[in-house]
């Protein structure tokens, strides 16, 4: 009896303490109701002496998690960078933070662009639009001495490296290396080289940086080895600026969303080139193996990737916001369905159990490669 005791206590706690660490990380609809009927289910399991201390611990818990979202900074003389503007996360995060009273600086693959002209007009007189190629080291150069005229000794506030791409997801075998390195030079390279050139301005402000990276980059999903391998480096390569940057009085966070609808999917003209580009590179063995059927079948899982994705893109651009503005900012986020729980599951549970979590997902395609229907 004494032993069930102690495990419903354990039970109970641990019940408690996920719920609590689920608040941290920004899944507070909800979760306070369970948060109250686990505390209180610690009142039938556990002698008085110690579910009062328990309970008291957990209120104070949640009261400091619920205050600690509403302190915010002022956003008075503080300016931000922001890349990949032209859709997505950047677009709506760069008129939200414009709305608000932040200085922002907006930058595009193309100033001429659909996304461009939408900012300038809905946009407000703090948000500038600006030409930013992230891999075009002249154009990130020119945007650096544009900011360095604007700032002042002030300096830049914050620096959010959101530009990225996903490209074809297609089984990594075959994966043409030249899309490979593609994504590693956008989602990575770009990113730390944006990094590089910026702190000296963060450093002055003692600001912060936010890199976009993605549930992609922490657990292995399959047909997107690339864009997760790019997406990995990117956290590692976060996780030590943190580190680094923490004497300096600059803080480092890494944004890691499950699926969102934006533009990243890319349209038909894409999917057709991914296509061509996949039957093209594919090497004759693989393309016996895997047959024509099933390579040709990839690309159009973006389609239907893009459809299952939510397109309400706020709890992302609130984690954006606090991850620049909030007193206390978290070094992690990761909005969006399944993007705590897969993480969690990928970290606890046994490699065999989690592989066959994941083979009960949905694949890319409905078609099987050729060489798997001989067999």
């Amino acid at each position: 009896m004494e032993t069930c005791s102690c495990f419903s206590v354990v039970a109970a706690a641990l019940c408690v303490l996920t719920v609590l660490w689920k608040l941290r990380q920004g899944h507070e609809a909800g979760y306070r109701t369970i948060a109250a009927a686990a505390g209180t289910s610690l009142f039938f399991i556990v002698s008085p002496a110690l579910w009062g201390g328990v309970l008291l611990s957990c209120s104070l818990c949640l009261l400091c998690v619920t205050r600690r979202r509403s302190e915010l900074l002022p956003v008075e003389n503080r300016a931000v960078l922001i890349t990949g503007c032209d859709s997505g996360f950047g677009h709506a995060l760069a008129q939200r933070l414009g709305q608000v009273g932040v200085q922002v600086f907006a930058g595009v693959l193309d100033v001429n662009g659909a996304g461009a002209q939408r900012l300038r007009e809905r946009g407000s007189e703090n948000l500038q639009v600006l030409q930013l190629d992230v891999t075009d080291c002249s154009q990130v150069e020119t945007v650096h001495s544009y900011i360095c005229s604007q700032v002042g000794h002030t300096g830049l506030w914050g620096l959010v490296n959101n530009a990225g791409i996903l490209l074809c997801p297609a089984d990594a075998e075959l994966h043409p290396l030249s899309a490979c390195r593609h994504c590693v030079e956008v989602n990575f390279l770009a990113a730390v080289n944006m990094c590089q050139v910026f702190l000296p301005l963060l450093r002055r402000s003692r600001g912060r940086i936010v890199n976009m990276s993605s549930m992609a980059g922490e657990v292995p999903l399959p047909g997107f080895a690339a864009y997760g391998a790019s997406k990995a480096a990117l956290s590692v390569f976060s996780q030590v600026m943190r580190l680094e940057l923490a004497q300096w009085g600059v803080s480092v966070a890494l944004i890691q969303p499950a699926g969102f609808r934006t533009n990243i999917f890319g349209n038909s003209d894409d999917i057709a080139r991914y296509r061509d580009e996949l039957l093209s590179a594919v090497s004759s063995t693989a393309r016996e193996d895997y047959g024509e059927a099933y390579i040709s079948s990839l690309p159009v899982s973006l389609s239907r990737m893009s459809q299952q994705t939510p397109e309400d893109l706020s709890p992302v651009v609130d984690n954006l916001c606090d991850a620049l503005l909030s007193v206390r900012p978290r070094h992690l986020y990761t909005p969006g369905q399944m993007g705590w729980l897969l993480p969690f599951l990928h970290r606890h549970c046994p490699t065999a159990a989690f592989d066959l979590i994941i083979s009960r997902f949905p694949k890319l395609t409905d078609c099987e490669p050729a060489g798997l229907r001989r067999t």
